[in-house]
């Protein structure tokens, strides 16, 4: 062949591939451009949506969520076809492309989980009116609903996982920042339906939708501190018949007779750190912040007085009636006092102290409000909506714990904050964790904070540091003397309105302590493991309106994993501040 054709040849095929690629470029750029509107139009939807639930609209939510999922399946439709599969092959732009790809599939399955859940909500809530004590229909609903929320859960997980397997750098800014705010928005709202999942999976049974229950109800003081959170003061028995509940049996704590020997086992490890006294008297019967212990000593104290066998445990304090009494409304004592959201906290944690100098006049002044609790209750069920949202705070706060003998019950209980539960899996963890040793009342002024620094990752492991500051703000007034008064053997001498406490910081699976400093002097500190974490222990005397700080220098496992720091549900919130090495760390 000629050389001239030959080159005539070679310029042809050339020029062609050119004319390919030029034309593949602008029909590229189109279908990104509509690929990049209809994503928009969904995140425009879906942050409308966020108005219009809360305006309670259900007919706007409907059609919000139609105009997200509608615009949400052309992204999805045009990245899945084979011209996008070209530009993932691509130099420069193949990653962008592919991440793309993974956020129209992340968005079409975002806004198919969401009207499944609208659907499943809708059924629920506007099933027409129920009696006030009559919960029977919306225990039914939630057990009708659960699997699909179930369903739903395990979707935005999947889709959470795809996504996170596309490149984070793909040079653009745009993508990027769009991958890791749908990844958050991922995250967050499968914790929002598997919230919502455990809900309609735990709340039929355990309110006797198959059958009678019933539970130790445990009214935890926390003007008394203890590991999960106050001083069981009074106790009732819940019962729950298909939806139908009751306290009964309110009783203080004095009338569950202690025990002369162990009521229950939690091992070896638990009789180190406690001792037997918490297996055998009510009253330090819940030093460990791990919630299932207490739940079961309860339970086991209960039957060995001879109670019958119980289903589980329930443990409430005045802030979890605040959030119940904003629910139902305020309720009326006998002799006429008004008891509401605003006033329960102050008044079952201060001024009933003040008001009845008698112990035992104030204990049947807390059970008598127990009691109109109690009964107010259940007219809460017949209002679905306001119910589970009151619901939130309690769970997230630990103010309502539970535990269940029924075993697929406890296992998704564990994995909530409504169990309580100590966890033993790894990672940065520092969780303060007060017990009053003194006897008195005065943990109703105490105020703390928890400083968590984590520093740069060596070798597998890091230094960090944890500083607990505790603030005694007991008031310049007289106070009843059980409040003040101290029954610990380091009582004497010490001036009226002095608190000590057993201060434990439970750290992080393998950490060890490289130092420990109490007002800058060298602090002695005891070390204990419980499920798995190093406890690091101290009493510390807190004189009245003094401040003390308490310094732990630490040895932790390098980590990738997100901080924890649960807190102690006390009268007073705990401050809570965590600094990391902005480097980050690798394992």
């Amino acid at each position: 062949m000629p050389a001239s054709r030959r080159r005539r040849i070679v310029l042809a095929g050339s020029l062609t591939a050119v004319l390919v690629l030029v034309s593949s470029v602008a029909w590229s750029a189109h279908l990104a451009l509509g690929v990049r509107d209809h994503l928009q139009a969904t995140r425009d939807a879906l942050v409308h949506l966020r108005a219009v639930m809360s305006a309670r609209d259900l007919d706007r939510v409907t059609a919000t969520i139609t105009k997200a999922r509608r615009h949400a399946a052309e992204a999805r439709r045009l990245t899945a076809g084979p011209d996008w599969g070209l530009l993932t092959h691509l130099p420069v732009v193949g990653d962008g492309a592919t991440t793309v790809r993974g956020l129209a599939e992340s968005a079409g399955e975002l806004t198919d989980v969401l009207a499944g859940v609208q659907r499943a909500g809708t059924s629920l809530f506007s099933s027409g009116e129920r009696a006030p004590d009559d919960a029977r229909q919306l225990l039914d609903g939630l057990a009708a609903v659960a699997p699909a929320l179930d369903v739903a859960t395990a979707r935005l997980g999947r889709a959470h996982d795809r996504l996170s397997a596309t490149p984070a750098r793909t040079g653009a800014a745009s993508v990027d920042q769009a991958r890791e705010a749908v990844l958050t928005e991922l995250v967050r709202l499968r914790r929002w339906v598997g919230g919502a999942a455990d809900a309609a999976a735990l709340i039929p049974p355990m309110l006797g939708n198959d059958g009678p229950r019933r539970y130790f109800l445990a009214f935890q003081t926390n003007a008394e501190s203890r590991g999960t959170g106050g001083l069981v003061g009074a106790f009732g028995i819940l019962s729950a018949d298909h939806g139908r509940t009751r306290v009964t049996q309110l009783a203080a704590n004095n009338d569950l007779p202690g025990s002369t020997r162990p009521v229950i086992d939690h091992g070896r490890a638990f009789r180190t750190r406690y001792g037997e006294g918490p297996l055998e008297v009510l009253s330090v019967s819940n030093l460990s912040p791990h919630f299932p212990y207490a739940a079961k000593t309860w339970t086991a104290m209960w039957q060995a007085n001879g109670g019958p066998r119980l289903d589980g445990a329930i443990a409430v304090d005045p802030v979890a009636l605040s959030y119940l009494l904003g629910l139902i409304g305020p309720v009326t004592l006998p002799g006429g006092e008004k008891v509401t959201a605003a006033n329960v906290v102050d008044l079952t944690e201060r001024a009933a102290y003040a008001r009845y100098p008698d112990s035992a006049e104030r204990k049947r002044f807390l059970i008598s409000i127990a009691r109109a609790v109690g009964e107010a209750l259940p007219r809460s069920f017949a209002e679905p909506a306001r119910l589970l949202p009151a619901l939130k705070p309690m769970i997230e706060g630990r103010r309502l714990q539970i535990w269940s003998r029924h075993q697929a019950e406890q296992w998704r209980l564990a994995g909530t904050a409504l169990g309580g539960v100590l966890p033993q899996d790894a990672g940065p963890y520092a969780a303060l964790v007060l017990n009053n040793s003194a006897g008195g009342k005065l943990d109703y002024y105490l105020s703390r904070s928890l400083d968590y620094r984590l520093g740069p990752c060596r070798s597998g492991r890091r230094a960090d540091s944890v500083q607990i500051t505790l603030t005694n703000d007991v008031p310049v007034t007289r106070l009843p003397s059980y409040v003040t008064g101290r029954l610990d053997r380091l009582a004497e001498g010490k001036p009226v309105g002095s608190n000590l406490l057993w201060v434990s910081l439970y750290a992080s699976v393998g950490a060890e302590l490289r130092g420990a400093s109490l007002d800058g002097a060298k602090a002695e500190i005891r070390a204990d493991v419980e499920r798995s974490h190093p406890v690091f222990s101290t009493l510390v005397e807190l004189g009245p309106r003094q401040t003390r700080t308490l310094r732990l220098e630490l040895s932790e496992p390098a980590s990738a994993e997100p901080p924890r720091t649960p807190v102690q549900p006390l009268a007073r919130p705990q401050r809570t501040r965590v600094s990391q090495d902005p480097q980050g760390c690798a394992p």
